[in-house]
């Protein structure tokens, strides 16, 4: 068992499994430990973990996800909610105030899931699994949701792919870390400190880029010439598409109850006369 500090350095993305599966005992472990250890706001934790492991039900949720690969290989992927339902059933059971279904609810759970997610990561990665986050979560929420047959007050938030590792990637790089601190309040960086951040990320991130046949063909194509280019291109994160997916999240927040519509005040009367 790897400790805190070693499990965070040598964490990577993992993308390509082996088939062995992952031990019901060890699954067990990993959940109980980190329901335990994770913070919780109220201690109402306001999340749920849905496990699939069926081939036929992993391969629905590769169609969702995009259609990335690793989904198929992974023995196990975890979808994480933020989840109010199971807290409001209890509320209204015990005659109490209903709460909680509304935008700050959301943002709570949204919070937990994310927390919990976290703290189920590095379980695995301190027993030697690897695993990757899966950001398209999100642009599918609505989907995973009716697909997981989530209720009211519950929604996806992300979702982890777990294995046996069969790749060994390197470290994706970081800004330097006071890119990322402020002492006491915030502290715009100046053009000249900006450059000087992101220069070493530029050169390695493009170099990446430019290793890979198929991305560097899109750059050519796309008159992409910088790293920054790329990560708003119609080939990474499109403002556009970005536009598109948030108005696909918050029909989905309205959907589950997460942003009833405002009361309307009644009209008042005109006076006669």
């Amino acid at each position: 068992m790897q400790t805190v500090a070693q499990t965070l350095l040598n964490h990577r993305s993992i993308r390509q499994f082996k088939p062995d599966e992952i031990p019901q005992a060890t699954l067990d472990e990993v959940l109980h430990e980190a329901v335990v250890g994770t913070s919780s706001s109220g201690n109402l934790n306001s999340f749920s973990m849905i496990v699939t492991r069926d081939p036929a039900r992993k391969r629905r949720l590769y169609e969702l996800h995009g259609e990335q690969e690793f989904v198929l290989q992974a023995p196990l992927v975890i979808t994480f909610c933020a989840d109010w339902h199971r807290t409001r059933q209890w509320l209204r059971l015990r005659g109490a105030c209903d709460n909680f279904n509304n935008f700050l609810g959301y943002q709570v759970a949204a919070n937990e899931a994310m927390l919990i997610s976290q703290s189920v990561t590095l379980g695995f990665e301190a027993r030697g699994y690897g695993l990757c986050y899966m950001g398209t979560t999100l642009q599918a929420m609505g989907k995973i949701a009716d697909y997981l047959q989530l209720p009211q007050t519950c929604l996806p938030i992300t979702t982890i792919a777990v294995g046996v590792p069969d790749e060994q990637p390197e470290r994706r790089e970081r800004l330097p870390l006071r890119a990322y601190v402020h002492d006491e309040t915030y502290r715009e960086a100046s053009t000249a400190e900006l450059e000087d951040l992101y220069r070493a990320r530029e050169e390695s991130g493009w170099q990446r880029y430019m290793s890979m046949p198929r991305l560097r063909a899109m750059c050519e194509e796309g008159g992409i010439t910088s790293l920054a280019q790329m990560y708003t291109s119609p080939y990474k994160y499109d403002p556009e598409a970005y536009a598109a997916t948030s108005r696909q999240v918050l029909d989905a927040l309205r959907g589950r109850g997460f942003l009833p519509e405002p009361p309307t005040d009644e009209a008042v009367p005109t006076p006669a006369g």
